[in-house]
Formats: structure tokens, sequence, C-alpha cells
């Protein structure tokens, strides 16, 4: 469950823009970090840079389950770390059908794979809608079978892309529970989001992208005048927040 991310000297650029320049970074084990950014800094990127999706412009990320096939194709995944969409890709079938999806490839007994579709169900209070169709759902109900279908996989970094955004309050809590649940058995989280709530209280890092570079800083680090002090491996330097 407990596993390390390392990337160094990472950057990404689209033809002539450049996103970010990060010279180290790491994920791991047991963090919970809140990833934070003006809209276009490229937090996503960095997420689906991190989960093996993409490939970045230059730099390396390394994870202990790599295999040689992730080091040679870059955009086949990365085991053990999900990446959690903001709008969730959810199949046409069942709610049930979507979040035992991810179990197609487990050898768990089929009775024993069921009774943890029907855990997950209950986890985000959708165990009454699980024959429905997915069509049916609301935008937050369809947010909890895509977390339910990541949370039944176990796995052992979550990054989690705007995963509250245009949720209602229930929603946040149900999804708030199974990342509990996930830190209380070694997992690591990254969470980006635009609003501060209960999802990103779970955080005891956050990462800044400002200017192209990131920065991390501790929760604790925030001062009454609403100055951060961020931290880098050559200087400190200090932000006002806006």
């Amino acid at each position: 469950m407990t596993i390390k991310i390392t990337a160094e000297q990472l950057s990404m650029r689209f033809k002539q823009r450049v996103l970010f320049h990060i010279p180290s970074l790491s994920i791991g084990p047991n963090d919970a970090i809140y990833l934070k950014g003006d809209n276009g800094v490229g937090k996503t990127t960095l997420l689906k840079i991190l989960s093996g999706l993409i490939k970045p412009t230059t730099g390396v990320v390394t994870a202990p389950s790599d295999t040689w096939l992730q080091r040679l194709f870059s955009r086949t995944g990365r085991k053990g770390v999900i990446y959690l969409h903001q709008s969730p890709y959810l199949f046409d079938g069942s709610v049930y059908e979507n979040v035992a999806y991810g179990q197609r490839f487990e050898r768990d007994a089929t009775k024993d794979k069921r009774a943890q579709v029907i855990t997950a169900l209950r986890m985000v209070g959708l165990e009454t809608l699980a024959d429905e169709h997915i069509s049916v759902l609301s935008g937050g109900e369809k947010q909890r079978v895509a977390m339910a279908r990541a949370w039944i996989l176990k796995p052992s970094i979550l990054l989690m892309d705007e995963p509250s955004a245009s949720l209602d309050q229930e929603s946040i809590e149900r999804l708030v529970t199974m990342a509990k649940d996930l830190l209380e058995r070694g997992a690591s989280l990254v969470i980006t989001s635009h609003q501060q709530n209960a999802l990103t209280a779970l955080c005891n890092k956050q990462w800044l992208i400002h200017a192209h570079q990131l920065t991390e800083y501790a929760n604790n680090e925030r001062t009454s005048s609403n100055v951060v002090v961020l931290k880098d491996k050559s200087h400190d330097v200090k932000l006002k927040l806006r």
C-alpha cells in the first residue's frame, strides 16, 4: 500500500510555453498534499505525469513499482497510482458494474469481490442505486461512483483532480470518508482544489505552482498576516497570498 514516487528535473513545455520546471519532488509514504495554483499553471498536467499517463518534456519520474515497460512507454500508467479525473470517466452500464470494473483482473473469489463492491457503495451512500444505469445519476453521485471505483483498488497513491468541484456537502463528506480510510491504510493523496474544504483539510502539506516553479510548505507555516513561507532547497521565499 505504501510507496514513494520521486521526480528529478521535471519540466513540461507546449511549443514555446513552459508550464513548469521542478528540480525535485517526492510523494509518500503516507503523504496528504494540497496542490494549488492559478488556472493554466499545470496542476492537471503534473498529476497526469506522476500517474504515468503523459510524458514530461524533460525529467524522470521513479516509482518502485515501475516495470521496464513503464520506463519504455510513458503512457501505460503506473501501478498502484490512480488519477481521478475532475469529470469522471464512467462506462455505459450500471452503478455496480462501474465500481466493479477495476476488479476484473483480481484473483479474489467472486463473493469476496461482490462484498467489496457493496462495501464501497455503502461508504459513498449509493448501495440502493447499485442496479441503476449510470446515466440517471447526478454529477455528485457520478463523482462518488468514480471514488468508489478507485477506493476498491486500494491505490498506494491517489491523485484527485478537483474532486469537490460542484459537489454538494454530502458528496464531499462521502469522499472524505474514503480518503481518510486510504490514509489510514498508508496511502498518499494529492488533491487539487480552488477552494479549501473538508478534503483539503486532510492535507498536511501544500504544493504551490507559481512562476513555473513548485514550492512546498506545511499547513502550519501560514501566518496571521496571510504570508506563507515557501521553502525549497536553495532559499526561502515569502509570497503574499491574494
